[in-house]
């Protein structure tokens, strides 16, 4: 059976990330046709009204609608938000069980619809979850997509556009490995137009930037209960990347099959977007010390995968 094309989206979650991310939708007008689930119907209804009342200032026309997860049978995209959210003091990590057992009924409810598209998968622990959703949906690896690091690597351009008074999107450099505290920056590509940045940065700085890269959704968190505005930015770049077959390389959450030694794990690493989901994984020369620091990562979500799944 041939991957679902077109351009409908399924949003199952619609809390704070998955609200923002349909209120992002709409403003870059990216699909034809937006169904919202929500296992709160009022909220998610009302929040439909809210985005309806919004489409005549939207760049395209929009059918926004409140569903079930027999609309899936046909969306090119279903993006999932739901789960567990993590409270002040918690871990991405500590969410593991709860989500596991909130995954498993909704990725079975999407496949027993007829869905064949492409899972975008938002909700914490991400690396963990999108490999749950990698197996529980049984459909080929690069059609599960993890949020990642597309985030984290954000945080990183944007700390280092401050540094350098230079436009974040001039800044190139990635975060990889989990999405939570064992990821870290890959300063040997780090650059502005070409130009290499960590030379240019003590050792000390280099690290303050890392920790604040690392602690920011803790910091967000703590100030107003959750971090959303970003993360949905982020899940719209990759939705874009997919349904307009950009060919794009974003740090997103990929099944890795022997790339950079290791295998069975979903991670943040940058990858290859097209309209199938993930071409593949691009390989980057990490140094020695970049790579001891991914196989801790990759370790990490290792321990918490085998006794969740």
């Amino acid at each position: 059976m041939n991957l679902t094309l077109g351009n409908k989206i399924v949003l199952v979650g619609n809390g704070a990330v998955g609200s923002s991310y349909a209120y992002d939708l709409l403003n870059q007008g990216l699909c034809d046709e937006l169904i919202i689930i929500d296992v709160n119907e009022e909220k998610a209804k009302g929040d439909v009204m809210d985005l309806n009342h919004g489409i005549a200032y939207a760049p395209t026309a929009m059918t926004i609608r409140y569903g079930s997860y027999k609309d899936c049978k046909d969306a090119a995209l279903v993006v999932i938000c739901a789960g567990a959210a993590q409270k002040p003091g918690e871990t991405r990590l500590d969410l593991v069980n709860k989500n596991v057992k909130i995954f498993k009924s909704i990725v079975e409810s999407i496949m027993d619809s007829g869905f064949n598209g492409i899972f975008l998968v938002a909700a914490n622990p991400v690396d963990i979850l999108s490999y749950a959703t990698w197996k529980f949906s049984g459909l080929p690896k690069e059609r599960v997509i993890g949020s990642g690091t597309i985030l984290d690597s954000a945080r990183f351009r944007y700390l280092l556009g401050k540094e350098f008074d230079t436009a974040a999107v001039s800044v190139h450099g990635y975060i990889i490995g989990e999405h939570g505290d064992s990821q870290f920056p890959v300063w040997s590509f780090a650059n502005i137009a070409g130009t290499p940045v960590a030379e240019r940065l003590t050792e000390e700085r280099k690290e303050e930037i890392a920790v604040q890269v690392r602690d920011a959704a803790y910091e967000i968190i703590n100030a107003k209960g959750a971090t959303y505005y970003g993360i949905a930015m982020g899940l719209v770049r990759i939705t874009k990347a997919i349904l307009r077959n950009e060919n794009v390389v974003l740090p997103v959450g990929a099944l890795l099959e022997g790339e950079y030694g290791h295998s069975d794990v979903f991670v943040g690493i940058p990858s290859l977007i097209t309209r199938n989901g993930v071409k593949n994984i691009v390989e980057l020369s990490l140094t020695e010390d970049e790579k001891r620091k991914f196989a801790r990562s990759v370790q990490t979500l290792k321990d918490i995968q085998n006794s969740a799944l």
